[in-house]
């Protein structure tokens, strides 16, 4: 059975006291909140204020801390990164591999998102793995062609046991911060096709198993509705995921 998962993407938003504020509103929230405790909550701040998070995560069933990032070595001479290593040391359990901003401002491969895949792996971490396309790829309906390439040059040199321990998220590039959100057909038709892919690529058992999450601009206005598409099991959430209440709305999104 596929989890159902929300994982909120604070990006490098919050000076540290308001992360703090931030978590220590969500954790009262979610604290004896019977309804969530089934489905996957994943925290993921920026870099300074893991350790923290995970720690004021304890106790409440199935919330996890996250990182955004992570180097594509597992260490050395490589000033400014962050080891797949020292996230775990910290207590953090899931990894964003290739979230749009990071391929588009930071240029990364999909030969370097493979090496980060990997790591993350070795590390008994969980990858969640971002694909999508721009607003001028889906124009030129070559929107399934770049998902395609993306999953395939980073993730299918994989074994179908590890593909399994993969969360992957869709994140319509279009749609990240501008207000704009795939419709509920559009998010459908996408994670069907991603799910038919692996169905090819791996099997039935493995396809059937792995979490695929919607990342566009899900909110609290319109994340029943993204949930109740047959192929979509949460959201990879960016800035709703800032605001204590519209967060554990979207946790509360998923049909009964």
């Amino acid at each position: 059975m596929r989890k159902k998962i929300v994982a909120g993407n604070w990006k490098m938003n919050k000076l540290y006291s308001e992360a703090v504020e931030l978590v220590d509103e969500i954790t009262i929230m979610l604290k004896d909140d019977i309804k969530s405790d089934d489905i996957v909550k994943i925290l993921i701040p920026s870099f300074p204020y893991l350790r923290k998070v995970a720690r004021h995560s304890h106790g409440i069933k199935n919330l996890f801390t996250g990182a955004q990032n992570c180097a594509y070595e597992e260490g050395g001479a490589f000033t400014g990164e962050v080891s797949a290593a020292m996230i775990k040391s910290l207590g953090g359990t899931h990894i964003i591999i290739g979230h749009s901003e990071r391929r588009s401002y930071f240029h990364e491969t999909h030969e370097e998102l493979k090496k980060k895949v990997n790591i993350v792996l070795g590390q008994s971490l969980t990858p969640i793995f971002c694909v999508g396309e721009s607003q001028e790829k889906r124009h030129a309906k070559e929107h399934f062609s770049v998902v395609e390439k993306q999953i395939s040059d980073s993730l299918f040199h994989l074994n179908a046991a590890e593909f399994g321990k993969v969360v992957l998220a869709y994140e319509p590039v279009w749609a990240i911060g501008t207000g704009l959100t795939a419709t509920s057909q559009q998010a459908q038709e996408m994670h069907l096709f991603i799910r038919t892919l692996i169905d090819k690529k791996y099997g039935k058992e493995t396809a059937n198993s792995v979490s695929i999450l919607y990342g566009g601009s899900c909110n609290a206005k319109n994340a029943a509705e993204l949930f109740a598409c047959p192929d979509v099991d949460g959201g990879l959430i960016g800035g709703a995921s800032l605001v204590a209440k519209d967060f554990v709305t979207i946790i509360h999104s998923f049909p009964s």
